[in-house]
């Protein structure tokens, strides 16, 4: 996190954040993008699946920016165009000191073969590796962000979350969102009744 907050404060850093599904890269990515903006830097988030085939034409100009985040890196993994257009990229960011942030499920040393330049370009970037969440850092994560908005969710509550709702942390956290609305609106503590309640009301959520 404190190099994130290094890059989005305008450090000429070149960073790859990997880990699974749902250990955080998205939130922490989208995080960066908003503490660059609000440091007043030029910004981009690009989702790089939605490139697959014309990385290239999407990735024309973003040099000039202050921070470029390419979110997703092995959703266009295996197009030698696009690996191409991305390693082309990489080096017009260099050249112009713009920082860029790459996400992908695995490190660079554990990525499909493909272009040797640009695995080695991206091995040379800091690598910033999420560990797997298990249920024990889910609860923690939970608590915290119950904490956060000023209520406590107990053990019973978190259990019923993690068997009804899954453990996937974006769904999760947008849901302790919406329940901190309704408990504010109701001025009721989010309990089991209450999140069972407003579940049903809500359509299974």
């Amino acid at each position: 996190v404190a190099f994130l907050r290094q890059m989005a404060a305008g450090g000429h850093e070149f960073a790859f954040l990997s880990g699974p599904p749902g250990s955080g890269k998205t939130h922490l990515a989208l995080a960066t993008v908003q503490a660059a903006a609000a440091h007043g830097l030029a910004v981009q988030y690009v989702p790089l699946a939605q490139l697959r085939g014309r990385a290239g034409a999407g990735l024309t100009g973003l040099e000039r920016l202050g921070l470029v985040v390419l979110a997703d890196l092995d959703a266009v993994l295996g197009a030698r165009e696009d690996e191409v257009a991305l390693f082309d990229f990489h080096n017009r960011a260099r050249a112009t000191d713009a920082a860029v942030l790459y996400t992908a499920l695995e490190p660079p040393a554990a990525l499909p073969p493909g272009l040797p330049d640009l695995r080695s370009r991206l091995g040379q970037c800091t690598q910033l590796l999420l560990p797997r969440i298990d249920d024990a850092l889910r609860e923690a994560i939970l608590r915290r962000k119950a904490q956060a908005r000023g209520w406590l969710l107990d053990d019973a509550a978190i259990g019923f979350l993690l068997r009804r709702v899954g453990r996937e942390m974006t769904s999760l956290t947008t849901l302790l969102d919406r329940l901190d609305r309704a408990s504010l609106a109701e001025q009721r503590r989010v309990t089991v009744p209450f999140i069972r309640a407003f579940l049903e009301q809500d359509g299974g959520a």
